[in-house]
């Protein structure tokens, strides 16, 4: 009986933990691992980058294609070197939890419903830098270092950008509501 209960009292989760402690204990250490290696695989693309010419030494000296160039190089060889043996990791953890009986998948909730929390904030930043980096193509300064551009030149990029959203996605905007609304007044009630 107080077994039942103390069995009741835990959460899904632990009860899993422990029946199938040498699995976790292997991922916990190849997650660890990774986060070690992708921390690692930074620091030698940042002192290569710099010691190949990749990009000026002096940050000052950076353009916007300096950016560019190191974001794409550094993310090709994360990729490279810590997201294939992070992707072998996963299929293998699929194909493990694959073989787990039903009868024991169905013992632990552990596929409870999260939270829906948007976070619109994190797709946007990465689509403004895009735009101002095509604003700053299309006005080229892309080998122009950083450190010339003054405060009008990079207010007034904002202001381009926010125009260009404003064309993107309002005018479609506004004339799917006037169709919408010319549609509803067409039809007899």
């Amino acid at each position: 009986m107080i077994e039942q209960n103390q069995v009741a009292s835990e959460s899904d989760w632990k009860r899993f933990i422990k029946k199938h402690k040498s699995v976790f204990t292997v991922f916990v250490t190849a997650a660890i691992l990774a986060v070690t290696l992708a921390v690692y695989v930074f620091v030698w693309f940042v002192g290569n980058a710099q010691s190949t010419n990749l990009v000026p030494s002096s940050l000052g000296m950076w353009s916007m294609g300096n950016i560019v160039t190191f974001i794409l190089n550094a993310i090709f060889w994360e990729l490279v070197v810590v997201g294939i043996p992070v992707g072998i990791g996963a299929v293998a953890a699929w194909q493990w939890w694959k073989m787990l009986p039903d009868q024991e998948k169905s013992e632990y909730h552990l596929s409870g419903k999260g939270s829906h929390k948007s976070r619109a904030g994190g797709a946007i930043s990465p689509l403004l830098f895009i735009a101002f980096a095509i604003k700053v193509y299309v006005d080229g300064n892309w080998n122009v270092a950083i450190s010339t551009w003054n405060l009008d030149y990079v207010v007034g990029s904002m202001v381009t950008i926010l125009l260009w959203t404003v064309v993107i996605f309002a005018v479609p905007a506004v004339i799917g509501l006037v169709w919408w609304i010319s549609h509803k007044t067409d039809k007899p009630q």
